[in-house]
């Protein structure tokens, strides 16, 4: 799946009904979630959805470009170690992306129902996803210009407010800690 093909401006939501959005999402499960999509990014603007994964201590998701890629802020290029993992919530790119087809467009690996938020999943929380094992990072998941083009400016507002950051609805960060398969259907809960 390639990305551009899926910008179509008609599908941005507006500021109000985001926000008409917040209370499905705030019923979001506190542990006992589920992985509702997995999507592996083999080059840039691509995207595969996926039934089943393998999360690996090194590499992340194999087959994902997160470790080729890189990342501009790091004072050596390299992947940023605490960023191997992108989660957001289902409930929030289900409301800001209109459909399921347009999810993978937000370029986060996992979508889950379980609430992200610093209240429920601070940094250094550890997750069980199918036979691995996540570790929730401190490092900000927030939404750019990309984000802005694929869902709008408000969509990009409504995740990036302070009760957005707050809930973490743009996503979080993770790393592997015990690598293993997670598939579709699997259930998250706290260790």
């Amino acid at each position: 799946m390639e990305v551009a093909r899926y910008l179509d401006e008609a599908l941005h939501l507006s500021e109000q009904q985001l926000e008409a959005g917040l209370e499905h999402i705030l019923q979001s499960p506190k542990d006992g979630g589920m992985v509702d999509m997995i999507v592996r990014r083999p080059e840039s603007e691509h995207r595969e959805v996926l039934e089943q994964g393998q999360l690996d201590v090194t590499e992340g998701l194999l087959g994902d470009n997160w470790r080729a890629r890189g990342y501009r802020k790091t004072p050596d290029g390299l992947a940023h170690p605490e960023m191997q993992i992108n989660i957001m919530n289902s409930r929030v790119i289900d409301l800001v992306a209109t459909r399921k087809e347009r999810w993978a467009m937000a370029g986060d690996q996992f979508f889950v129902d379980l609430d992200l938020s610093d209240d429920n999943l601070p940094p250094g929380t550890r997750l069980h996803m199918g036979e691995a094992v996540i570790e929730i990072t401190a490092v900000p998941h927030l939404g750019c210009k990309k984000f802005v083009a694929r869902f709008g400016l408000p969509a990009m507002l409504f995740v990036n407010s302070g009760r957005g950051t707050e809930l973490n609805l743009r996503g979080i960060n993770a790393k592997v800690i015990t690598p293993g398969k997670v598939a579709v259907g699997d259930s998250l809960s706290k260790q």
